[in-house]
């Protein structure tokens, strides 16, 4: 999320931008709507590493009287959501390069601060969570949602989606970055100070062919073609070869037709 000292292992191959467009509020920000609707329909909204924009127009609809601001580092990802919102005609919304670590706003300025699978890429989310605090006002919330890869667990058993979830513990650590987030949100949280922190959990699940199809092809994509794999053939970690292997793993696994993927997520609500 910020060029001063983090490193994003996925990119922004047209792979992994695939699965951050499928996200909507509904499937990836549930935990929050309801105290989102509590503030009111003019509450003033941060989506800190926004991305393409999906999750941010969703939370901009819920508030027509009210503005979001979406902020993220990558200009084309952020030119590409400018002009999604503008074609769907949501006009209370903008995208701007930012700095979860130096956020471009006054103190206590947004109703709510929330963050999408971010802390988990960052070298300090500690750092990052107070920053986010530092924005929100009294009475509003700081909202993060994180997967988290060791949770992660599928059916039948594949000891090539083994070596894949390895390789990937192996890379984000290599960044300084905590692939466990979901399970370390509440602690995060503590220590960024917060006056009360609220946990849940939720998950995805691909299990219909056309949802195991999906989840298979973007990775089995992502693992040939994405940053992940630039940084793990840099660093050593794997050869060509391995990484070819890890996607015939992810292509065999959404064969079967027993197949089933679960990905479970740590979600807390801060108040500051």
């Amino acid at each position: 999320m910020t060029e001063r000292r983090d490193t994003y292992s996925h990119g922004h191959h047209d792979s992994v931008l695939r699965s951050h467009r499928w996200r909507t509020a509904q499937n990836s920000a549930g935990y929050l709507l309801a105290e989102l609707d509590e503030l009111g329909d003019d509450a003033v909204v941060l989506d800190v590493g926004c991305g393409p924009g999906t999750i941010t127009l969703d939370l901009a609809r819920r508030v027509p009287s009210g503005r979001v601001v979406g902020i993220d580092l990558p200009a084309a990802v952020l030119d590409a959501a400018t002009a999604d919102a503008v074609a769907q005609g949501v006009d209370n919304v903008r995208f701007e390069r930012g700095d979860v670590y130096a956020i471009d706003a006054p103190d206590a300025f947004f109703d709510v601060v929330h963050a999408h699978q971010v802390l988990q890429h960052l070298s300090d989310p500690v750092a990052a969570l107070r920053e986010m605090r530092r924005v929100c006002r009294p009475g509003g919330i700081v909202a993060a949602r994180d997967s988290d890869y060791s949770a992660m667990t599928w059916y039948p058993e594949s000891p090539r989606l083994d070596r894949w979830l390895d390789l990937y513990l192996r890379l984000a650590r290599s960044n300084d970055a905590e692939p466990d987030a979901g399970r370390r949100l509440k602690a995060w949280a503590t220590e960024a100070e917060f006056s009360s922190v609220s946990c849940s959990a939720s998950a995805w699940c691909f299990a219909s062919a056309d949802e195991r199809q999906w989840w298979s092809d973007m990775w089995a994509e992502r693992v040939v073609a994405s940053a992940f794999a630039e940084q793990v053939l840099d660093r050593g970690f794997a050869s060509v070869a391995d990484l070819d292997d890890l996607a015939v793993g992810w292509r065999e696994w959404a064969a079967e037709a027993d197949a089933w993927f679960s990905v479970l997520h740590g979600e807390v609500i801060c108040r500051p």
